[in-house]
């Protein structure tokens, strides 16, 4: 699955915020407070209260955006497009020949190879996240999937591993009214709590 802009903030909604920064600074020059800029600009108070501080220690351009947010890519924006190709073209069309999964050690090789650049497991995840990528989970059965074993295996080696159950009996989730000791079975503990001791 993919989302735009990495799922982050897209430049439209970086610069709508932006606006609501700037306003507050204009705001800020009126000596207009910043539980009222809160209440106008409809922002958090804590909002507020930082942006009126940012203002003071470097004026309107402190509360202009700085961009998308994270570390710098180390692959150009030619480059990342190629590589949303290549994953799109799939993982068998770059050697990966016994499942069509892309995980994230495969794509950091992927970039290796294509790209002579370096990347981790959770950098190359991150990248990912980045160009919109999300995992998932399959929308099929696998073709090569054998019914009849699978049935098999469920009656005999499922039946055998599979713990019992514990038994059914009158049980109490209450913290402070326990379950009568009559709905207790004979060998718990405490089932013999309701005879008094002699």
């Amino acid at each position: 699955m993919r989302y735009a802009d990495g799922g982050g903030l897209t430049p439209a909604g970086r610069r709508r915020r932006e606006t609501v920064r700037i306003q507050a600074a204009e705001l800020f020059e009126e000596n207009v407070k910043p539980p009222d800029v809160a209440r106008r600009l409809r922002v958090s108070l804590k909002s507020a209260y930082l942006w009126q501080q940012m203002w003071r220690d470097g004026g309107v351009q402190a509360l202009a955006s700085r961009g998308p947010s994270g570390s710098r890519c180390r692959l150009s924006p030619r480059c990342l497009e190629k590589l949303a190709a290549y994953l799109d073209e799939g993982p068998a069309a770059h050697g990966w020949v016994e499942d069509q999964v892309w995980t994230a050690a495969r794509v950091a090789t992927l970039i290796g190879r294509k790209f002579h650049v370096s990347y981790s497991v959770s950098g190359a995840t991150r990248l990912m996240h980045r160009l919109g990528f999300s995992p998932q989970v399959p929308a099929r059965r696998v073709a090569e999937r054998d019914e009849q074993a699978v049935t098999v295996w469920k009656e005999a080696t499922w039946a055998e591993v599979k713990e019992p159950g514990r038994p059914r009996v009158a049980t109490s989730a209450s913290r402070t009214k326990q379950a009568s000791p009559g709905s207790r079975p004979g060998d718990a503990p405490g089932a013999g709590a309701g005879t008094p001791r002699s």
